[in-house]
């Protein structure tokens, strides 16, 4: 509110040419408390009216005038706020208490389409597949809290040459028995193996297509097989999505538009978009510069594209949606350009409103996670280690404590969820699972523990929501108050920018300037005890709120 206000004066003073839009996105938060709330800084308009920055600033401020603020300053070019601390905090704590505190409505009405985690069958769940599966999960939740109707899809990577590869590596080297002991774990030494003999004997590829190409005709052998491994991964792979507490609107796999794929390249036909090309067709996107798009093989096989041209267009038919988010790593980026622009060429108007949400590699020593070197580390191994520490610190620290068990799950799988939502989603991030499992600084138990810090205050001092206070007490209070102030507009930038890492950041700020408060404020005690509780539950109400919207847990004692 404040900031728009701000922003509006500012806008109306400069003129038309500065819209409140643009002078909304320049005002900044000063980092030295002293030089106010909020700051215009005025560089950028010195070319237009022909004088320095400060002398801008000097005659801006004595205009600046409403209830909101106390005060204006005109200080080294910028023009800077002083708010009126009781008019905003009481204005900020009586929002938090009434609840939605943080939500939007923006979206409603809309309906957004995420496509998320997408392992593939008969390979490990490894730490490679965590980053699509939380960041889409937590845009997810930050989309409902900007009044989003989203689906949830897990499309499930089932089809393609590199099954045909595994069928025929178990043809030559699967053994049933050992197979069905330890599925996943054998058919990606199978995995592995055909391509390690493939380097010396190129004709196992040709084997692998074969295989694939028998599987798309629908034949009885390959079918039982491929469903096979296809249950036996799913069964692997929801052990992991309980313990992240992951679930999904709509479960379909790449398979199931292999009878509606021929639809979409009847239509390319009669479009004149297909052309033949070294035996194979494709879409070419020279218009674009963008290599061609490969629709089927020279063997007469579909490929990746051909199936995500089916189903954007089942998608868009389903849902309707509003945008449809593809929360797939950097190294697909062409990939959805092919796709967009295809679809274009298709006369959809929707294609405009499919987005990549592109994000860094999970990096081991440095290097990519890959399944065909057999290097990978298994995202379920972390998250029992992870949550095994978490119940050893336990019972080091609160051997009393009930429920340890389920504590130590909502501890240990937030600080892995933690460790890596805190990183911008672009960013590559390095795995290290000393790091991750780390319980102070930066993590999620820091987190966690500060709002058991918070519950455990409100218990001692009998705090009751129905006789709550809404009051600023004394100047102590503004840091947090501010804090709590920012907590819409984080939200609302993290869908904006579809960056769970923003609202992880606010959180670690939010949760060291209350910790700051803890030790300098005598909670419990005193005429303004009420007063100060109703702070304390405004905190544990937005901090636990936070971390929901990053699908972590928030245990009441720890």
């Amino acid at each position: 509110m404040e900031k728009h206000i701000f922003a509006m004066q500012i806008s109306h003073l400069l003129g038309e040419e500065f819209s409140r839009d643009w002078v909304y996105s320049q005002i900044e938060t000063p980092k030295q408390e002293k030089l106010g709330d909020l700051a215009f800084p005025c560089f950028k308009l010195a070319a237009s009216f022909r004088k320095s920055p400060h002398k801008i600033a000097e005659e801006l401020a004595p205009q600046l005038k409403h209830d909101l603020f106390t005060s204006v300053a005109a200080t080294k070019g910028y023009l800077n706020i002083f708010l009126n601390q009781n008019f905003i905090a009481e204005h900020t704590l009586k929002q938090i208490l009434s609840g939605d505190y943080g939500k939007h409505e923006f979206g409603k009405n809309q309906t957004i389409v995420i496509d998320l985690s997408a392992p593939n069958i008969a390979k490990p769940f490894s730490m490679g597949h965590l980053r699509s599966t939380i960041i889409g999960n937590s845009l997810a939740k930050i989309g409902e809290s900007c009044g989003y109707q989203t689906v949830k899809i897990n499309y499930i990577g089932d089809y393609g040459t590199q099954f045909g590869k595994l069928l025929a590596a178990y043809q030559k080297w699967g053994n049933e028995k050992t197979v069905r002991e330890s599925p996943i774990a054998e058919l990606n030494k199978l995995y592995v193996k055909f391509h390690e003999e493939a380097k010396s004997t190129p004709s196992l590829n040709d084997e692998g297509r074969k295989w694939f190409k028998r599987l798309e005709q629908n034949d009885p052998k390959a079918l039982e097989l491929w469903k096979w491994f296809k249950d036996a991964s799913l069964y692997e792979f929801n052990k992991v999505y309980d313990l992240l507490g992951v679930q999904f609107d709509l479960l379909r796999g790449e398979a199931y538009y292999n009878d509606k794929m021929e639809t979409v390249v009847t239509l390319l036909k009669e479009k004149e978009l297909l052309q033949e090309s070294d035996g194979a067709q494709v879409v070419r996107l020279d218009d674009q510069a963008l290599p061609p798009c490969l629709i089927k093989k020279s063997d007469d096989t579909t490929t990746y594209a051909t199936r995500d041209l089916t189903a954007a267009i089942d998608r868009y038919e389903s849902f309707s949606f509003t945008e449809s988010l593809y929360v797939v790593g950097h190294e697909q980026s062409l990939h959805f350009n092919q796709i967009t622009h295809v679809l274009k060429k298709l006369h959809f108007p929707w294609a405009s409103h499919m987005k990549h949400i592109a994000f860094g590699m999970m990096l081991q020593d440095g290097k990519k996670m890959s399944t065909r070197r057999g290097k990978t580390v298994l995202l379920e191994k972390v998250l029992h280690e992870a949550i095994q520490l978490a119940k050893e610190n336990i019972e080091e620290k609160n051997p009393a404590l009930p429920n340890k068990d389920k504590v130590a799950q909502q501890v240990g799988v937030g600080a892995v969820i933690f460790h890596d939502l805190k990183h911008d989603r672009q960013n590559d991030v390095e795995f290290s699972l000393q790091d991750m499992l780390t319980f102070e600084g930066h993590t999620a138990p820091y987190l966690q523990y500060s709002y058991c810090r918070a519950k455990s205050l409100l218990l001692k001092g009998g705090f009751d929501l129905k006789e709550a206070s809404p009051s600023l007490i004394v100047d102590g209070e503004w840091p947090l108050i501010k804090q709590l102030r920012a907590f819409p507009e984080v939200v609302k930038s993290a869908w904006q920018d579809y960056d769970p890492s923003k609202i992880a950041r606010y959180l670690l700020d939010l949760a060291k300037s209350f910790n700051q408060y803890y030790t300098t404020t005598k909670i419990l005690q005193g005429e303004q005890m009420k007063n100060r509780l109703t702070l304390v539950y405004s905190f544990s109400y937005v901090i636990e709120e936070g971390l929901s919207l990053l699908g972590i847990q928030s245990p009441e004692a720890m």
